[in-house]
């Protein structure tokens, strides 16, 4: 039987490093890291997930805010908004939270962010930087990926590694990544012929396509270590019995509307891998410190520190 990756352990370390390394830019330049997030609409579920970088933002000595705008904000209104925040000195990082309310047209909105203070990694000056493995801000939950698989003592060069998806924000710029650390990538997606099969001759399986359970053991080579990136809100508690069992029953994972939490992989891989990471409280963790990780560099790198 293999071991739970948790997120949290690896996430504290990080943080505590970055706390440090803010406490000494602002005593060298009387500055902290500044980071706005941008919520368009009333999503709960983003509100919920900004005020948890607000809140990290806080712990840590960086200056954190969120700038509210009504689904509706028109085009050329948002696009300014943007603008003067790329103008503002004071702020380093800007991060839209998706997804944006219909009718906005997400790659429009993302190119309007100064490439420097592209904290999510996803501008295309962003990717086309990672592309030519040249120093950027580069995506946050595929670096926590990195430096999860990093804890266990696996060196990714070298490894076969499998990425299911191939998403802007996860799946592509990760298998970048990979690649620039001299791993062999396959990425995997709804067309991929015996997925199944691929996915068994990972040495590292990394799963981010959003489908509840859909990782079983049969995916998964002995020994391989498996990344969980799926977060799926299941409704559907005989479902959530079927393909996840009693593992399903991890504290934190029912929220208030009564769904419950969810990885793309099933639990009992862990019979099989020698690592997996467990949704929620893998990944996530992780992401957040790579944000905070992010908005430093981005201050560090804007006043040449």
């Amino acid at each position: 039987m293999g071991q739970w990756l948790e997120g949290k352990p690896v996430a504290d370390k990080i943080r505590e490093g970055i706390k440090a390394e803010v406490a000494g830019c602002r005593a060298s330049t009387g500055k902290a890291p500044g980071l706005v997030g941008v919520l368009v609409g009333d999503n709960p579920a983003s509100q919920s997930y900004l005020r948890m970088k607000e809140k990290a933002c806080q712990s840590l000595g960086l200056v954190g805010r969120i700038e509210t705008y009504p689904a509706d904000i028109a085009r050329l209104d948002l696009k300014a908004r943007l603008m003067a925040l790329n103008a503002d000195d004071q702020v380093d990082g800007i991060l839209v939270q998706l997804p944006l309310p219909k009718g906005h047209d997400t790659q429009d909105v993302i190119s309007w962010i100064d490439p420097a203070k592209d904290v999510d990694g996803i501008h295309p000056i962003s990717l086309g930087l990672l592309v030519q493995n040249q120093p950027c801000l580069s995506a946050c939950t595929p670096r926590g990926c990195l430096e999860l698989i990093r804890s266990t003592g696996t060196a990714i060069e070298g490894q076969n590694v499998v990425v299911i998806g191939r998403s802007l924000i996860v799946g592509k710029p990760l298998s970048l990544m990979v690649t620039n650390e001299n791993g062999t990538v396959t990425i995997c997606h709804s067309k991929t012929r015996d997925l199944a099969g691929v996915c068994a001759k990972a040495d590292i399986l990394i799963a981010a396509m959003g489908k509840p359970g859909f990782v079983g053991p049969e995916f998964v080579k002995e020994g391989a270590v498996v990344i969980d990136v799926g977060s799926n809100a299941v409704g559907d508690k005989e479902l959530v019995r079927r393909l996840f069992g009693p593992d399903a029953k991890r504290e934190g994972e029912i929220d208030a509307k009564g769904y419950t939490w969810v990885g793309d992989v099933r639990p009992e891989v862990i019979h099989k891998a020698a690592w997996l990471t467990p949704s929620p409280g893998g990944v996530g963790p992780l992401t957040i410190a790579m944000l905070m990780r992010n908005t430093l560099d981005a201050f560090k790198r804007r006043r040449g520190l």
